[in-house]
């Protein structure tokens, strides 16, 4: 499989990105929480290049090898702190909106609620919808694992 398109067509997107990344930066949650955010969601959609950069990424932030390892198996291991999962079980929710998928219950919510305040909540909410952003665009042009951006 070969990708379908060389870099960025259109500057002004770019410039778009760039500042939707400030804006999730800005909400002051943890970039390491962010990271495994992105990671997960896609896992969810079988993303390769974003499960690629994002692992990079993490361990840039100082992500662990066994976390990173066990971000696709959450629920089962003992690595996550209850905020990490909280902003996981949001990522998954908010992620696998399939037909006839629950979405983000209120549980979930208000899980989210518990360890997150409104400013975070719209970081971590923007950084679902970036990463599930991504994720279409790289399966529609074919883009392939192994770059960093």
């Amino acid at each position: 499989m070969e990708a379908r398109m060389k870099g960025a067509a259109n500057p002004d997107v770019s410039t778009a990105i760039q500042h939707l990344y400030k804006a999730i930066h800005a909400g002051g949650v943890d970039p390491r929480l962010l990271e495994l955010v992105h990671l997960r969601a896609s896992q969810i959609n079988g993303c390769s290049p974003c499960v690629f950069a994002g692992i990079e990424s993490a361990k840039k932030h100082g992500e662990t090898d066994e976390r990173l390892h066990n971000v696709v198996a959450w629920r089962e291991t003992p690595f996550f702190t209850e905020e990490e999962r909280a902003a996981l079980a949001l990522t998954e929710a908010a992620t696998r909106i399939q037909d006839g998928a629950p979405g983000v219950t209120d549980e979930i919510w208000d899980a989210a609620t518990a360890h997150f305040d409104e400013k975070q909540l719209s970081a971590i909410n923007l950084e679902i919808a970036l990463t599930n952003f991504f994720n279409t665009i790289n399966h529609t042009i074919r883009e392939q694992a192994g770059k960093t951006w």
